[in-house]
């Protein structure tokens, strides 16, 4: 009867209610694994995010200038929008940790503390109603013992009055003192009797309220508890899915972008890019003209300097000899004697490495590798030079325009000071004002030293119709080489292009005096009919130009970096080597500033550095 009105509860029996307390905290332990699952997982993402997020940037190009030139590049732009993509891409793993602890783990966390202080207070209400209950019992088992008590004294003072009364020798007083005694336990066995019969109304009343109202009622709320413990979980594990669902769609698009730049790589644009990024602006070299050995040779090669008197003969100019590409490597082989075919000594140019021989080459190598060339960029080809030299001006005038918002907007300031000088003085502007029109002066100074520099350039840019262009010069030469002083002239080969020293302080004065010597021309009348007889010198060897040298003097001749020349005549001691360009073009240049190579059977060969 008990079991059909308590059908919807749990159990109402006091083996049952610890059965249910277990069972209720088996339930909160799986809410705290549950919530420890949710945690790691959490972690993991936020981990993972971080992983990602590293790896994006370490592969983000770095601020440099090798970077800039490959963000050109169609395909490295599309890498790099791959990797703010994938940038992009950790941060929707770390909504997804975020969006785990505040919806999951702290809603867990607060609830597992509700669900503790409930349950606690259910199981007292439980334990208080079964305390009761059994106290009620001991207080009925204990009126029942009266009651049973009371009417056995009361059987034997009937007994023992009944006795008295029958004994003849027992006086009078005797037997009314039994009587008397008899009637007081039978009042006593009926009180207890009273008392036990109310008692036992009253606990089959709490009884049947215990079982029947209380422990359902509380046995009622733990099913409530726990149904909505259910419940909750339940939710959480939808809700862990949908933190993931809710960012599929910028997952999508992050992949969609990736997508999007692997499709907009354009093979045929970065090969376009190429030919921009390296075309160099030179000449192709133009045709070999045969040169004629039948003719007797009318000279033989001087082993004497300059200094030796000679008879001369005016000689009249020949057409100069077809022109050859630059940076072509003649070591050991005369102008004459061409036993090579063009194709390999084009080959040999393109395979080749360039070699430096000297301490000075080689910081000059270095700092140009490094980026550290000179202002005007003159250690470029002529359109990679053109490029670097429009790009400062723009640089340069982009500076310039700020500077000028700057002063428009300090101008206005001032106005305003002007007319309202509560708001500020209008001379605590005038400092700055000045500051700013002294920089853009400066800038418009570099810019039009750019422009300069800029316009020599497209000058000397070759175009299709130069046919008479010569072979074998550079014209990237440097605006700013050295000055007409013939003692400049001598210096410049004891630092670097760039103006860096390559030689010790303390042997400078003694690299100065060895590197020193007066142009032959200065002290030797007879230096212009050298260059007259009639037969030309023949070549000992070649030689490349280290540093820029311009020619001013007499008996000199100009030469730019990198060029390659003839040599005719080698070193003496005064510090000078005689070459030949052309037929036309001869002269002496510093032997510091110049790599010579002679040929291996000329008298006294040697390398000079």
């Amino acid at each position: 009867m008990v079991e059909e009105r308590m059908g919807d509860c749990w159990s109402y029996t006091k083996d049952q209610f610890d059965n249910l307390e277990k069972h209720t905290q088996w339930g909160i332990e799986f809410v705290e694994k549950y919530t420890k699952f949710v945690k790691e997982r959490s972690e993991i993402e936020t981990n993972y995010a971080k992983q990602i997020r590293n790896l994006s940037k370490k592969y983000q190009p770095k601020k440099n200038s090798r970077e800039e030139e490959e963000s050109k590049y169609t395909f490295c732009r599309a890498f790099l929008t791959t990797l703010n993509e994938l940038n992009d891409y950790a941060g929707q793993h770390e909504v997804i940790a975020e969006n785990l602890t505040s919806q999951i783990i702290t809603e867990l966390s607060r609830y597992l503390q509700e669900l503790k202080a409930e349950r606690k207070s259910h199981f007292h209400d439980g334990r208080k109603a079964q305390q009761h209950i059994e106290s009620s019992w001991k207080q009925l088992e204990s009126c029942k013992r009266r009651f049973e008590r009371d009417c056995k004294e009361a059987d034997r003072a009937q007994q023992y009055f009944e006795k008295m009364d029958a004994d003849i020798n027992v006086t009078k007083a005797d037997v009314e003192k039994a009587r008397q005694q008899a009637q007081m336990r039978h009042q006593m066995a009926a009180d207890s009797k009273s008392d036990y019969s109310a008692y036992l109304q009253k606990f089959n009343q709490e009884q049947n309220e215990h079982y029947y109202t209380v422990i359902p009622n509380i046995f009622q709320k733990l099913q409530d508890m726990e149904e909505k413990r259910i419940d909750r979980i339940g939710v959480c594990m939808k809700t862990f899915a949908d933190v993931d669902r809710q960012v599929l769609p910028i997952v999508g698009k992050c992949l969609d972008g990736m997508t999007k730049a692997a499709e907009s790589i354009e093979p045929k644009t970065d090969s376009k890019q190429v030919v921009e990024s390296y075309k160099s602006g030179f000449e192709p070299p133009g045709d070999v003209e045969f040169e004629d050995y039948g003719q007797a040779m009318k000279r033989t090669a001087s082993d004497t300097s300059l200094s030796n008197s000679r008879d001369v003969k005016e000689k009249p100019k020949e057409k100069s000899k077809g022109k050859l590409w630059p940076f072509i490597k003649n070591k050991n082989k005369s102008p004459k004697q061409h036993k090579e075919p063009l194709s390999h000594r084009l080959n040999d140019f393109m395979t080749s490495k360039p070699k430096m021989h000297c301490l000075r080459s080689l910081r000059r190598g270095l700092s140009l590798k490094l980026g550290s060339g000179p202002e005007d960029f003159s250690h470029l080809p002529p359109e990679q030079r053109r490029k670097k030299l429009q790009g400062k001006i723009d640089e340069l005038n982009k500076d310039i325009q700020k500077e000028m918002d700057q002063r428009d907007a300090l101008t206005k300031m001032k106005d305003v000071y002007v007319k309202n000088p509560q708001m500020g003085d209008p001379a605590s502007v005038d400092p700055r004002l000045s500051e700013i029109g002294q920089n853009i002066e400066k800038l418009q100074f570099e810019v039009q030293k750019f422009e300069g520099w800029l316009a020599e350039v497209e000058e000397r840019m070759p175009s299709k119709s130069d046919t008479h262009r010569r072979s074998g010069l550079y014209e990237t030469q440097n605006n700013t080489t050295v000055s007409n002083n013939c003692a400049q002239d001598r210096e410049r080969p004891l630092s670097s292009p760039d103006g860096s020293y390559t030689e010790e302080q303390n042997s400078e004065t003694q690299v100065k005096a060895n590197i020193n010597p007066i142009p032959p021309t200065s002290t030797t009348p007879e230096f212009d009919d050298e260059f007259d007889d009639e037969e030309a010198l023949p070549t000992i060897g070649t030689c490349k130009a280290l540093y820029p040298f311009e020619g001013h003097n007499e008996g000199t001749i100009s030469v730019a970096e990198g060029e390659l020349l003839y040599v005719i005549e080698e070193d003496k001691g005064d510090g000078w080597t005689r070459v030949r360009r052309n037929e036309d073009e001869e002269g002496y240049v510093p032997t510091s500033y110049v790599e010579v190579f002679l040929e291996t059977n000329a008298k006294g060969a040697m390398t000079y550095i």
